[in-house]
């Protein structure tokens, strides 16, 4: 059977579920502000269509991105499989690209929850496409942090053009750690510089397709101080765009190399020169020195974009797991087998694929629920003025304590959990007859870039959560609680609030563990155990999103006659539940580690790893 046609299978109805039932997006932000062209029945038939095509147009190439490899001329031009071309043909003559424009800037004015449910169906039916559509938001950063004349110069023809644009920070002697960056800026006249230096790990730093590739580039100008706060933000084009508009020659960045990667094949990972062959021009970001703050616009995208990402392939492949469990016959059912007459039975009768399944269940939706709720926020922080405006500060502080779930918690947790997918399928799920092998190679980049799941973890700790006191923390915590004082769900969710109750205490104390009490003794027990925080600090926000998401079902299942309806609230009930007996519980494991923790791999001699 062809994984190609079979790769993706959606969840629409949860997707729905969590826009317009719990999170009632119709009411809260649709029609509001700058989203007035939409209201709920265009939100659902937009994802109606858009599942429809990310099926039929983005998920045919997904195989053919990972089989044909690209291609890498002379002169620093990469050449794309075709599959992967046509489907970006095809995404930009549908115009699909205008979704997560404003109306402004002739978009369909989408609000972000729409917009990261979108994103979901797209990135699971084929996650390179998704990468080499970058321009359009790199477009909307310039539109917000350029001069008028850069505006101007780059914007409405990167829009209409579908040009590709990159982020680029990475160095091969400084990895992570941005603020030791090389690359170097020499000031030519006004806005325009000369940058030299080395890149790597760029995502699609080249593809054939678009007449031209903007790179927003991190780099040192002359004399400016060390770390990242003496970094600048470049925009730095494949050809040079004239003030008119026009294109002019070459400009000096290239790409000198391809990485050879285990999966996302058909994405162009690069090794970029700049000032090696020719000049490389460049313009300073809004004319002023403040890189790292204008960047990190960028690397929050993008880090939500992982997160989403990484949802959506464990999604699918729990679908295709289920749909395989539902077909394929193997074995005697458990309570009948030592009746060797007994009839053969599909897989799903079986209790520990009936585990494994839930476990998929449970998680994916847990994910989705996350990201989409935080969707919400930023539909909110949007209506109240966006990042800028003081009335927003509050959420998007939340925002902001959120990212790190979502980036950290899916991708990691995603790619332990696609190893269990693939096991559904037994020996079966190891070929490539299936797309779970793809997923796994395809999905682990994700706990690697845009910020480690550690990076992510102190990142958490240090600039989310003691920056500000905990403040924001206890703001998010508080809503948990509020929902326990209220017993919500009533005797129904009795025992799953319970759990919920002793898994959200065992976080607030492993928290105040280590902030009040053992970092102070060492700042190693945050290097040790903020991984434990990270993970904690999701699965009790998942736990009570999904409680309230049961909630929400018990309620509809009082009221709907529909088979399929009912189906799905029970499915949704089940879900909850089980992750809060589960899963829930292991915070207290993790509460003792910390409270016990101690500093023995600290102080181990190198000589004893080996």
């Amino acid at each position: 059977m062809s994984a190609t046609m079979l790769h993706y299978k959606s969840n629409l109805r949860d997707i729905m579920f969590n826009l317009f039932e719990v999170l009632d997006i119709n009411r809260t932000v649709l029609g509001q502000g700058e989203f007035t062209a939409m209201d709920e029945a265009t939100a659902r038939e937009t994802l109606v269509a858009l599942d429809k095509f990310a099926k039929e147009m983005l998920a045919p190439s997904f195989v053919e991105g990972d089989r044909t490899p690209l291609q890498l001329d002379k002169q620093g031009n990469v050449k794309i499989p075709e599959g992967i071309k046509k489907s970006l043909k095809d995404w930009h003559d549908a115009e699909w690209n205008k979704l997560e424009l404003p109306e402004r800037l002739g978009g369909y004015g989408a609000p972000p929850s729409l917009q990261w449910a979108a994103f979901e169906l797209i990135s699971g039916a084929n996650p390179v496409t998704t990468f080499y559509q970058f321009g359009t938001f790199m477009a909307r950063i310039i539109d917000d942090l350029g001069t008028d004349a850069q505006k101007k110069r780059y914007v409405q023809q990167m829009l209409d053009k579908h040009w590709g644009a990159t982020m680029m920070l990475s160095e091969p002697q400084a990895g992570s750690d941005v603020g030791e960056g090389r690359t170097k800026a020499k000031h030519i006249k006004d806005d325009v510089w000369e940058l030299t230096g080395t890149k790597c790990w760029i995502t699609n730093g080249d593809f054939d397709g678009p007449e031209n590739i903007v790179h927003l580039v991190l780099a040192r100008p002359e004399g400016a101080a060390g770390g990242t706060k003496g970094l600048s933000l470049f925009i730095v084009p494949k050809f040079w765009v004239n003030e008119d508009g026009s294109l002019g020659e070459r400009n000096g960045i290239f790409v000198t190399s391809i990485e050879k990667k285990m999966g996302i094949k058909a994405s162009a990972t690069c090794v970029m020169g700049m000032g090696e062959e020719k000049p490389c021009r460049g313009l300073l970001m809004g004319n002023v020195h403040d890189g790292i703050r204008m960047m990190f616009k960028v690397i929050e995208q993008a880090r939500m974009s992982i997160g989403m990402k990484s949802m959506a392939a464990l999604s699918s492949a729990y679908q295709n797991a289920l749909a395989y469990a539902k077909d394929r016959v193997q074995g005697p059912d458990l309570a009948k087998a030592m009746d060797k007459a007994s009839p053969r039975v599909r897989i799903i009768t079986h209790p520990d694929v009936r585990r494994m399944l839930m476990v998929l269940k449970s998680h994916s939706e847990g994910m989705r629920a996350l990201a989409l709720y935080n969707a919400a926020i930023q539909d909110q922080v949007e209506l109240k003025g966006g990042h800028r405006d003081g009335a927003a500060k509050e959420l998007d502080r939340l925002n902001d304590l959120l990212l790190p779930l979502i980036k950290g918690y899916n991708s990691d947790k995603g790619y332990e959990l696609l190893g269990l997918a693939l096991q559904v399928f037994g020996g079966t799920g190891f070929t490539q007859d299936w797309p779970m092998e793809q997923y796994i190679r395809d999905q682990k980049i994700d706990s690697l870039y845009e910020g480690t799941t550690h990076i992510q973890a102190l990142d958490l700790l240090f600039r989310k959560v003691a920056k500000d006191g905990g403040e924001t923390l206890r703001g998010l915590l508080g809503e948990v609680e509020k929902f326990l004082e209220a017993q919500e769900g009533g005797a129904a969710l009795a025992t799953e609030r319970a759990l919920l109750k002793e898994a959200l205490e065992n976080l607030q104390a492993m928290v105040g563990t280590l902030l009040m009490g053992k970092m102070g003794e060492s700042v190693y027990h945050a290097g040790l155990h903020a991984n434990r925080v990270l993970m904690g600090l999701a699965e009790v926000t998942m736990g009570w999103l999904l409680l309230k998401h049961a909630k929400v079902a018990l309620k509809k299942l009082s009221e709907t006659k529909d088979a399929a309806d009912k189906a799905f609230y029970e499915g949704k009930v089940a879900s909850a539940r089980f992750f809060a007996a589960e899963v829930l519980p292991n915070l207290a494991t993790s509460r003792r580690i910390v409270e016990n923790g101690n500093l023995m791999l600290m102080e181990l001699g190198e000589e004893a790893f080996g």
